[in-house]
């Protein structure tokens, strides 16, 4: 099987980059290899997991750059000088900029803790609870150049318990997210999922 470089984008704890690199010493995703993390703030708990595990790191400090245009356009560098097969955009607090999404088309993969369309954007979890759903959950799906518009590749509901707060439904959503990406990435570098316009095909 040939080696599916990946780039991973975080912002933060980087707790699903954790989880998937993780599968990936298990064995359980053949053929993927983390090439680079890319994140656009100092100092993450994601960057220091990584430089801890020899992955390579490229900070773009957002605040210390004079625009967004020179922001992505330093993204779009990095990206370029890697040539990824597939770029992982976990907890990424960045919008990335449509041309970028138009160069990678069906490469970038996204995680996102509801059962999208519903509640898109930040902060989903309490839309779910503010909005009083019983069932919330985690969807994994391709990037378009909408906010979590894009194809869906799998999905996973999770229920919602009385009096939840925020916290304690991003800790059970977060545990099917986890699930949820390794077997997309896994599903995506065995090259089954067949993209066509806004749906997925997982092929056997």
């Amino acid at each position: 099987m040939n080696s599916i470089k990946t780039v991973v984008l975080a912002s933060g704890r980087g707790s699903n980059f954790q989880s998937l690199k993780s599968a990936i010493d298990r064995g359980e995703i053949p053929g993927c290899s983390i090439s680079l993390l890319i994140t656009d703030r100092r100092e993450t708990a994601a960057e220091q997991f990584a430089r801890e595990n020899d992955i390579p790191v490229r900070v773009i400090d957002f605040k210390s750059l004079p625009d967004r245009k020179e922001f992505d356009k330093s993204l779009r560098d990095a990206l370029s000088d890697q040539r990824p097969h597939l770029i992982l955009t976990l907890g990424f607090m960045r919008i990335l900029s449509k041309w970028l999404v138009q160069d990678y088309h069906g490469k970038i993969i996204n995680i996102h803790p509801s059962l999208l369309p519903s509640f898109p954007g930040m902060h989903a979890q309490r839309q779910a609870i503010d909005y009083g759903v019983k069932v919330s959950g985690a969807t994994v799906h391709f990037m378009d150049e909408g906010m979590d518009t894009g194809p869906v590749i799998l999905q996973a509901p999770v229920f919602v318990p009385e009096g939840a707060t925020e916290e304690e439904l991003s800790s059970l959503i977060l545990i099917e997210e986890h699930k949820l990406l390794v077997k997309a990435v896994k599903l995506f570098c065995e090259g089954r999922l067949l993209l066509k316009d806004k749906h997925v095909k997982i092929l056997n």
